[in-house]
């Protein structure tokens, strides 16, 4: 269940006024006859569906936390004639990016008519002066093929930008909504966006579509890139496992994306079945000792002679306790690299205890982020698109469009970018994890 430090409150979502003008999509008022709805003010999903649950929260007189169900309503906020819209990518790269463009331009255009959109170039330095990046103006045709590559046709950049001076410019080429697309430093930006526009009693709509490869936005199923990244890394594990399998004691190590949540490591296990060992950021581990990492790979290689380890990226970073903390540009801490510190310390080990061996390492990240997405994640790019227009044209602001229990809802920036969303190692893709690979629940 939801934690006391939340309640329903934090999970309304902020709407720029009422909505006046006739929307020009037409859907139905009714049930039962063949077409979609329209959607109603009030309409909620909850957060925890658990009968169980609700039935215990009722019992103690607590309430029930409920997202904002996204779609199309009957009548909008913004004149679709009169409205110009603006778009940027942040951060770094990840599938799907170009699909969310132009999932947006085509929504735009043809089920809204909005004609005016632009796009600005890397990231929010697009949208101050200084580095005079200039705008491209969106269209249906400028964005008809996009979908096909990886990487984001706009541009990215990292860092913060004056929100004063972002504010400024949309004031002044009257956009009337900004669609952010980026992860929690991009939406954080976002928010402080939002704040100025309110500061200054603008009517301008900020809606975030969240990108991160790692799928760690709180209060988010499911983020664009992240099912592209789990098949491209599936393949390299194959690889990788035949690569071990192909020497004498041989051991693959690979290290895919994940900061501070290890979804793209487990979920990669789960899907080839062939890793022997998945360390994540969620578990602190030991490598020495009865239960420790290098204690329990020792014993596999001299029963079975090759081992598969996958290893995120920002696991294991309690061993560089002693080590200077980086930044990069947005503020995020740049991890050692803890897939080299096991190769070379593997290496060290084994040769000190006389076990011959061979080691490969292999670090497919940028490979991944710059793919392509999938044909699963085009589709939900696109609906994600479509639903980030939909609560634009209705005037929602300060608000991100999202997906829990199979519904797209909207959530206010702020509270998803209040903590990471990890792995629940009393859950059952962590339990998945530990029955596919077999290693130690607990290697302290």
């Amino acid at each position: 269940m939801l934690k006391h430090k939340y309640s329903l409150e934090d999970f309304f979502v902020n709407s720029l006024g009422p909505r006046k003008v006739k929307s020009p999509i037409n859907l139905s008022e009714v049930d039962g006859d063949g077409l979609y709805n329209y959607l109603l003010d009030g309409e909620r999903i909850l957060y925890d569906p658990n009968i169980q649950h609700i039935e215990q929260i009722q019992k103690e007189g607590g309430e029930l936390i409920s997202f904002e169900k996204a779609g199309s309503y009957e009548n909008i906020f913004f004149d679709p004639s009169k409205t110009k819209v603006g778009v940027v990518t942040c951060g770094g790269l990840c599938p799907g990016l170009n699909n969310v463009i132009r999932g947006i331009v085509m929504e735009l255009f043809y089920r809204y008519n909005v004609k005016r959109v632009f796009g600005f170039r890397y990231g929010y330095e697009g949208l101050v002066s200084e580095p005079g990046h200039p705008y491209v103006e969106l269209t249906p045709q400028i964005v008809e093929n996009i979908h096909n590559q990886g990487g984001t046709m706009l541009g990215s950049s990292r860092g913060n930008q004056d929100v004063s001076k972002i504010v400024d410019t949309l004031d002044i080429l009257n956009i009337n909504i900004l669609f952010t697309i980026g992860g929690d430093g991009t939406q954080r930006g976002a928010n402080a966006i939002a704040a100025e526009i309110a500061k200054r009693n603008l009517k301008i709509s900020v809606i975030g579509v969240p990108k991160t490869i790692d799928n760690d936005i709180n209060f988010v199923d499911r983020t664009f890139g992240f099912e592209t990244a789990v098949t491209i890394a599936s393949e390299i594990i194959k690889n990788a496992h035949y690569e071990a399998k192909g020497a004498f004691n041989g051991i693959s190590i690979v290290k895919l994306m994940g900061r501070q949540s290890g979804f793209i490591a487990a979920s990669a296990a789960l899907a080839t079945q062939e890793a022997n060992f998945v360390l994540i950021p969620e578990i602190e581990f030991s490598l020495f000792g009865e239960n420790g990492f290098i204690t329990a790979l020792k014993e596999r290689i001299l029963s079975r002679h090759h081992a598969l380890i996958i290893v995120g990226e920002g696991a294991g970073q309690h061993l560089f306790e002693n080590e200077e903390v980086k930044t990069d540009a947005s503020g995020n801490v740049k991890f050692n690299d803890i897939g080299l510190y096991l190769k070379d310390l593997i290496k060290e080990e084994f040769t000190k205890d006389n076990i011959p061996h061979t080691i490969k390492y292999i670090d497919p990240s940028y490979v991944i982020r710059s793919a392509p997405a999938n044909a699963s994640d085009s589709r939900f790019c696109m609906q994600l698109a479509q639903n980030a227009v939909h609560a634009a044209m209705a005037g929602k602001t300060d608000a991100i469009v999202g997906y829990w229990n199979q519904n797209f809802i909207l959530l206010p920036i702020k509270a998803t970018v209040k903590e990471k969303k990890q792995i629940d190692l009393e859950g059952e893709l962590w339990w998945s994890v530990l029955e596919t690979t077999g290693q130690p629940s607990l290697m302290k």
